[in-house]
């Protein structure tokens, strides 16, 4: 074992800023609302911490065995994440939650949390860090994703409905950016080797 403390600072830093939970937050807020006022924070939490430890061991086995790659499956993740976009800065509903539990796996444990980019970054990171430095990485940002998730109302309830609504319509628009340039980076890959 290996265990290296500057490591483990930069992956954890690396995918805090690609998860980016607390751009999330308005997001968050959103699906809660929709899922009936409840997300279940330490099942999306498991579920997004397995899912990339998983990702971590067998990314690339587990893309190859359907036939893909990393960047068709980042293009498959910014669709998604287009569409949650659209929903925050139109105010309306194009994914349809008739279960409310399944909002802590779809789309906030998977792609919220775990999505393309935190994916593929981690299948990245392994080529240049320690495994065992990353799986701490990924467990010390699930610990800050999880208290997020937690206390979502009592940061909404602090910062106001009005703050939350523009923040909304703010980090929509990020995500929406964050998307496209997923889309187009990737595609473009995709297109060269074809």
């Amino acid at each position: 074992m290996n265990f290296d403390f500057d490591q483990i600072i930069s992956v954890s830093l690396v995918l805090f800023a690609v998860i980016d939970i607390i751009g999330s937050i308005p997001l968050i807020v959103s699906l809660r609302e929709k899922a009936g006022g409840h997300i279940q924070s330490e099942k999306a939490t498991l579920v997004a911490t397995f899912m990339l430890i998983l990702f971590l061991f067998l990314g690339e086995r587990i893309l190859l065995l359907f036939g893909l790659d990393s960047s068709t499956f980042a293009v498959a993740g910014s669709i998604v994440l287009f569409t949650l976009a659209l929903e925050m800065i139109l105010g309306i509903e194009i994914n349809k939650y008739t279960e409310p539990k399944t909002v802590s796996i779809v789309p906030i444990a998977f792609p919220l949390i775990a999505g393309a980019g935190s994916l593929t970054t981690v299948l990245s990171l392994r080529a240049a860090y320690q495994v065992e430095n990353i799986i701490i990485g990924i467990i010390v940002n699930m610990i800050f994703v999880y208290l997020i998730l937690k206390f979502a109302n009592l940061i909404t309830n602090f910062l106001g409905s009005g703050i939350i609504s523009v923040m909304q319509k703010i980090f929509g628009i990020i995500l929406l950016a964050i998307s496209i340039k997923l889309f187009t980076t990737n595609l473009s890959l995709l297109i060269e080797k074809l």
